[in-house]
């Protein structure tokens, strides 16, 4: 749908902020995809930032919607692992599940299906079912060797998993190779290692402040 050159210049700058804070400021994203939406609720990619501002600030219902609206107007099979996380967020990780299981998971791309797995995977364990999980993991993708955009989260998510099933030696494992693929910082990988090593971090700031309370009483 094409839209007259000034709106269209309005939508556009209010996507753009949209992408801008969604990861640092959410709610201001999600404010400025309302406005978009007002503008030009028509437009599939007005409809699908909507959904990703709505589910950045757990508004799963809300980003459900958004996202069935834009597949409905593109015919892309690209949002279904968001929409099945979408179901986990309101509490329906069984139609998470189904959802996994449907024809249009094998339409997705390589990153769509891990992302896919991914979904399935914690809605086995919202279910209790957490050997599923680890298993639901398990993949050609798992153990290739190969850094691909999502092995960080992949290998974190099964580590994740394994700690929880008390297999601490093999979830310090994985959370290491999670971290050899993090490049981006995506995980606190370092972090769930440094806790499995017994490493405490100190906050300096606030070292820094006990030291200068202590100096204080001293004088006194």
């Amino acid at each position: 749908m094409s839209l007259p050159k000034t709106l269209a210049e309005d939508v556009a700058r209010n996507l753009v902020m949209v992408a801008k804070l969604i990861d640092e400021d959410p709610e201001q994203a999600y404010a400025y995809s309302r406005i978009a939406l007002r503008l030009a609720s028509r437009v599939a990619a007005v409809r699908e930032a909507a959904g990703f501002a709505a589910y950045a600030t757990q508004k799963y219902a809300e980003a459900l919607a958004e996202f069935r609206a834009a597949r409905r107007m593109t015919g892309s099979v690209e949002l279904w692992p968001v929409m099945a996380d979408c179901e986990r967020g309101l509490g329906r990780p069984e139609r998470a599940m189904a959802m996994a299981g449907e024809p249009e998971v094998q339409k997705l791309d390589k990153a769509g299906q891990v992302e896919m797995r991914l979904v399935a995977a914690g809605a086995r364990r919202d279910m209790g079912q957490l050997d599923a999980a680890i298993v639901t993991l398990q993949s050609p993708e798992l153990a290739s060797n190969s850094v691909q955009p999502w092995t960080a989260r992949l290998r974190y998510a099964y580590a994740d998993a394994l700690l929880e099933a008390g297999r601490e030696d093999e979830a310090r494992e994985w959370f290491a190779k999670a971290l050899e693929a993090d490049k981006d910082g995506s995980t606190d990988a370092s972090d769930r290692l440094a806790e499995l090593d017994g490493v405490e971090f100190v906050d300096a700031a606030v070292e820094d402040d006990a030291e200068a309370d202590a100096d204080d009483e001293q004088r006194d």
